[in-house]
């Protein structure tokens, strides 16, 4: 059941509706109940899965109170740790033996074979649960934040598992922390048009960024990157820039539907991108994109790995470390790792030269407020974020090289001999992606220095229709959707 589909628009709306019109002491069950059903309809076996990674961790929260009532420190110490030990390991296990048992696998058997040695680890052939790695990692912060006492234990364990399953954010985050999310499945949330209208508007203006631009840009870059032999030089260069701004909607629109459908029913979801690629720096980019990822590992192995309180030389290997496993989190490939590595690598570096550069820009007198340094740095930083997303978009190992040996070749001829119309998009279309993506700039800049849904709010009724309907239309007429067209998945449905 996909935010962009019809069915979930009929099944959003009965939830509301049946949310509101019943007592506030059992909406939670309601809401329980319709986040276990919206989870089982990709696959009644994926209950099974998260129903024990919250029983695992709702238990462990019990165990970790119970031992600090023990008066032994030591042994309240050694049995805390303990258990969280034990949370950790089943529930990473869990992760592991779905997502990456295989990769880890195939490895071990070409390591093996290098030596010849000959080994045989059968395959395993199952689909990977959806969301898994989110609603995981959402778990794992409850069990952590008892253990640091930054939460109390939930006792109520129906409420609890909705903190781990309620189905905004349940396939995709945003990844909400317990001591942030916990508390508002206590609150009464009562029906506010206002709060209802916004949430509305966002869950609108993610449709846009999903329908009209990502399922668009998505077209011509599947048709390059399916098939990178028949391809060179801009017509790479167009794909991958393209897929920039085709993940950025694509995930955006997801954490807006998300965040959106959380304040129609009253619960605050956590914000996950703040115009990302304006950022000056690849330090900036990840305080900006995939906003809430990037909190958890800072906060749960970023910080116990010893964070920046070290030094340099260890304080650059921590940033690798994060940033390899952030790569792995995205999937079992060499592909992400090295994406993964490469932003660990871009940070590092740029730490490295932070003095040198600061030292050039005294020397050539440089305003480093100055507009054209900042548009230059954020351009710089787009290069780069942009280079890593070919590891990232690309099938195997073989594909990426193959893209990058290809896209250095100067062929402007494709604009003026009509051969950039035959990536997949025809020139109308490939019209409206350009505009697409120079909307998307609009409305980040804008959204630097206001916030537009209560600059709209304040418009009259008249005008504040006419945008409302436009957005409909917009949807109506430009959206990829209907016959002959396949529903595009989101993109992080898949990790």
């Amino acid at each position: 059941m996909l935010f962009s589909s019809i069915q979930f628009l009929i099944f959003f709306f009965i939830v509301t509706v049946l949310y509101f019109a019943i007592p506030h002491k059992v909406r939670w069950i309601w809401l329980l109940l319709t986040s276990y059903y919206f989870y089982m309809s990709w696959n009644p076996k994926y209950f099974v899965i998260i129903a024990t990674s919250t029983l695992i961790t709702y238990s462990s929260g019990f165990l970790i109170d119970k031992a600090n009532r023990i008066h032994d420190e030591k042994r309240s110490v050694n049995l805390k740790r303990l258990w969280v030990f034990l949370s950790l390991l089943s529930n990473l296990g869990i992760l592991v033996f779905f997502k990456y048992f295989n990769f880890f696998a195939n490895s071990l058997v070409r390591v093996f074979s290098h030596l010849d040695i000959s080994v045989h680890i059968p395959v395993v052939d199952y689909l990977l649960p959806v969301g898994i790695s989110f609603y995981t990692f959402q778990a794992l912060s409850y069990t952590i934040d008892v253990y640091r006492k930054d939460v109390k234990i939930e006792k109520n364990l129906g409420k609890y598992a909705l903190y781990v399953s309620f189905f905004p954010q349940l396939l995709a985050g945003p990844i909400g922390k317990s001591k942030y999310m916990l508390h508002q499945y206590n609150e009464k949330h009562s029906f506010d048009y206002e709060r209802i209208k916004n949430g509305l508007l966002l869950m609108l203006w993610g449709l846009i960024q999903k329908l009209v631009i990502a399922d668009r840009l998505a077209i011509l870059v599947n048709t390059v990157y399916k098939s990178p032999d028949n391809y060179k030089g801009l017509e790479i260069v167009i794909a991958t820039v393209f897929y920039a701004f085709q993940i950025y909607c694509d995930f955006s629109a997801y954490s807006d539907m998300a965040i959106g459908a959380g304040e129609v029913l009253g619960y605050r979801l956590p914000k996950n991108f703040e115009r990302p690629y304006f950022s000056k720096s690849i330090k900036e980019f990840w305080r900006r994109w995939h906003i809430t990822l990037g909190a958890w590992f800072k906060d749960y192995l970023y910080f116990p790995l010893g964070g920046n309180r070290c030094s340099k030389v260890r304080n650059y290997y921590n940033i690798i470390v994060v940033f390899i496993v952030c790569g792995l989190w995205h999937g079992a490939t060499i592909n992400f790792i090295i994406w993964g590595a490469l932003h660990g690598i871009y940070q590092v570096t740029g730490e490295m030269l932070k003095p040198f550069k600061n030292s050039m820009m005294k020397v050539l007198n440089i305003n480093p407020k100055g507009f054209s340094i900042k548009l230059f740095q954020v351009l710089v930083t787009f290069v780069l974020v942009d280079f890593a997303w070919i590891f990232f978009k690309a099938g195997t190992f073989t594909i990426a090289i193959t893209l990058i040996k290809k896209m250095f070749y100067f062929n402007p001829g494709i604009f003026s001999n009509g051969s950039i119309y035959k990536l997949g998009l025809a020139p109308m279309d490939f019209a409206i992606a350009i505009l697409s993506v120079g909307l998307i700039l609009v409305v980040n800049m804008m959204q630097r220095t206001r916030n537009l849904r209560s600059k709209l709010a304040k418009q009259k009724m008249l005008l504040r229709w006419f945008v409302y309907l436009s957005a409909v239309l917009i949807i109506l007429i430009f959206g990829i959707y209907g016959p002959g067209y396949n529903a595009q998945q989101f993109i992080y449905l898949q990790f």
